[in-house]
This record gives C-alpha cells, structure tokens and sequence, in this order.
C-alpha cells in the first residue's frame, strides 16, 4: 500500500469525524471561506507530497506523475473559486446523508486512487485483485500519523486529524491527548470544543461534568445557537440534575433538527421526562 492511499485514508477518516455531527445537526454559522482554502491546501500539499515520494520510489514516472500533479492543482483551483463564490446557508440535517457519506467516501477515495495513484490499472492486463483493508491496516496508519506529529509538534492540524482518527476508533484517552495539544486552536472554535468535551465524557466515563462542562459552557459563549453544543449541554443540565437548562437547551435545538427524525423524537422525550421530573 503507498503513502498516497495511507494519507487518503487518513484525511477520509478526520473529515468523516469532522463533518458527521453537522450532518445531525444544522450549524447557523459556516466555516470561512478562509478556513476552507487552508483545509484545501493542506491537503493538496499532502497529497502531492506523497506523489513525489513514489516518484522518487519509481512507483510512478515523470509523466503519470505530472499527470496526477496537474489533476490536484485543477481540483484545488475548482475548490478555492467554488469557495469564493459560494454564499453561506444553513446546513440541512439528514441522518440518511451521513450514512451515505460513510459508505460513499471510502468508495470515492479507491476510485480516485485508481485513477491517479497508477493510471495503468485500468489495463484490463495490468488489473490484480487489491488487498482489502482490515482494522490492523487503519490502526498501522493512524501510528505513522502518531510517530510524524511526535517529530511536528507544533502542527496543530496534523494533532486534530490525530484526535479525530483515535476517536473515530474508540481511543478515547489518546484522542483527549490529541486535542490538548491542539487546544490554542480549538478554543477558537464551538465544533472543535464541543467535540473535545464529548471525547473527554467517553474517556473518563463521569459524564459531562469537570472541564467537558468547562468547554461546553465555552462553545456556547462562542455561538450559543451551535446545534452540537446544545446537544451536549442539555444532556450535561440533565445529569447535573438542572431540569429547566436542560429543556431550555434542547428546545433551543429543535428547530435546527430534521422533523420526525431519531434525534428530534429523542429530544422531545427528553424534555417531556425532564418535565414530569423522571
């Protein structure tokens, strides 16, 4: 397997991570178009650093590597004017897209691969079948992440991409390592803080008390509309105890949940619970 497909994997991974709980819940302010560009050219920069690598391995020549080199500056530009143009709105919620994107994203990324990573595997003669990725692969890629932030650790993107990957593989404690080192970042951000805070309630087990109550209470300072946040703040008023935040929090959230979805029924049983004082 080459680094192409490695880091691929990787980036599928933390943009899953990152992108999943917007999809439950609707988000009243976008990302940047700033924030996007940075995102675009880090991986742009990633991706074609790891093309040079199986250049300089003799996995790809001078003219299949100009070729994929070429095909990610055009998706790269594509990407910035899509940016710059495209007016913010808010974001829809569909449990039924984030599965998609679960399924879809992976597919996208082989297919991709296919084409720029070796173009002569579409001779039909050059085809063999591809060994399939098991948990041991993942876990392999997610420890190259791990060694190459230990010689970067002033790279606060390469520590969230690391904290999203442990977290999505149920390494909590590692995950909360992560995202202390990129806290200067994630203070700045509801997402980000939010999401720390529920990996800090999985990894210690005691619920959304201590500092997850602490960043929670700081992403609604930031955007006190942000849906995430509201999730987890509700759920932490109701374990304090604190019915009336806690309805108030959720109800808060009902509008920027999908009507008659599972979240929204499960929200509505909540309040009613925390109403009658069960």
């Amino acid at each position: 397997m080459t680094q192409f497909a490695i880091y691929a994997t990787l980036i599928i991974v933390a943009v899953a991570a990152m992108i999943l709980p917007s999809l439950w819940f609707a988000r009243r302010r976008q990302p940047s178009g700033a924030d996007r560009k940075a995102a675009n050219l880090a991986i742009f920069r990633d991706q074609l650093a790891d093309l040079e690598r199986e250049r300089n391995e003799g996995s790809l020549d001078e003219s299949e590597f100009e070729q994929a080199r070429n095909e990610l500056q055009r998706r790269l530009l594509e990407e910035v004017e899509a940016g710059d143009e495209a007016e913010p709105a808010p974001a829809s919620t569909s449990r039924p897209t984030a599965v998609a994107l679960l399924v879809l994203l992976p597919l996208a990324a082989l297919a991709a691969y296919t084409v720029l990573g070796n173009p002569r595997a579409l001779d039909p003669v050059n085809t063999a079948p591809q060994k399939q990725m098991t948990a041991a692969d993942i876990e392999g890629m997610v420890a190259k992440l791990a060694a190459r932030m230990q010689q970067n650790p002033d790279d606060m993107n390469g520590w969230l991409m690391l904290a999203r990957s442990y977290k999505m593989l149920g390494r909590y404690a590692e995950s909360v390592e992560a995202y202390a080192k990129a806290e200067p970042v994630i203070e700045k951000d509801p997402e980000l803080l939010a999401s720390y805070a529920e990996t800090l309630a999985m990894a210690s087990g005691k619920g959304l008390s201590g500092k997850a109550r602490e960043l929670i209470d700081k992403a609604l300072k930031l955007d006190p509309q942000h849906g995430h946040t509201l999730f987890l703040a509700g759920a932490a008023a109701m374990e304090a105890g604190d019915a009336k935040n806690g309805i108030a929090y959720w109800e808060a959230l009902l509008p920027q949940v999908e009507a008659g979805s599972e979240l929204d029924q499960m929200l509505r049983n909540g309040i009613e619970q925390m109403k009658q004082g069960k």
